[in-house]
């Protein structure tokens, strides 16, 4: 069984273990490909260091809303010049942060608008971060899905924890929706509906490591070779086998980031 994690980010702490080693270790749980998100310029490098080194490994770049006050003007220059890389897929971690606001809001919005237009100048999707910033959201994603050629994919709403009807606005858009370990939690019944009812051939599977390790790891830092509990649950409740699911994430994945896999 091989399972893509479709949004991690090796280039973060995961002492002792280096990012190559957490690839060598994913790859052993049948964890043969992965996309490792950068979220800021400093990361460009590094994400693109682990994709080179490694055949499995793919990356994407954006700046995180996070991190849009300090982005500056001539970023988006670098980032256009860095997503000319060929192994890089998307542009992202791209969106909007109202829970922590780091960022003025007006700022994310702005920031975030000048990335989906890299994008489509790019010809890359993009991979969204969304937090409680669902009505901006769909307003900013509305125009930019509409100017994406038909027959290409839009975009991912990445590490899904939105609501149903956030969702299938997304959906309507074009967009794919990516669910993690945030599914085996608890409280988290609202989520498994959406998973449960969202089109199969829209969804993918991640770990977002080292954030959010699914149960049974809760409290400890999240590897991609954990993305295997995602699709268990996953499975779990569309009521198909994990092999089952395991294979149509895999072909979404490629569809998504343009792999030619095995």
């Amino acid at each position: 069984m091989k399972l893509v994690d479709s949004h991690c980010h090796l280039n973060h702490d995961y002492a002792p273990k280096s990012g190559d080693d957490l690839v060598r270790e994913a790859a052993l749980a049948g964890v043969e490909t992965l996309v490792t998100v950068g979220t800021e310029i400093s990361a460009i490098e590094q994400v693109a260091g682990l994709s080179e080194r490694h055949p499995g490994v793919y990356h994407a770049i954006g700046i995180h809303p996070h991190e849009a006050t300090g982005m500056k003007d001539e970023d988006c220059a670098i980032l256009e010049r860095a997503a000319r890389h060929p192994k890089c897929r998307a542009i992202g971690e791209i969106g909007l942060d109202y829970h922590y606001d780091f960022s003025p809001r007006e700022v994310q919005r702005a920031r975030f608008v000048e990335q989906l237009d890299l994008a489509l100048r790019v010809k890359l999707p993009v991979i969204v971060h969304s937090r409680e910033a669902e009505e901006d959201l769909v307003a900013a994603l509305t125009p930019y899905a509409r100017k994406v050629p038909s027959g290409r994919i839009p975009g991912v709403i990445h590490c899904f924890t939105g609501t149903r009807a956030f969702g299938e606005a997304c959906l309507a858009l074009g967009f794919f929706i990516s669910f993690s370990g945030v599914i085996t939690f608890k409280n988290s019944d609202d989520l498994r509906t959406c998973a449960r009812v969202f089109p199969l051939d829209r969804l993918m599977i991640e770990t977002d490591s080292p954030y959010l390790a699914p149960v049974p790891f809760r409290g400890k830092k999240c590897e991609p070779s954990m993305v295997a509990f995602t699709a268990q649950k996953l499975a779990e409740i569309r009521g198909l086998s994990v092999e089952e699911i395991a294979r149509v994430t895999t072909e979404n994945a490629k569809r998504f980031f343009g792999l030619f896999l095995e």
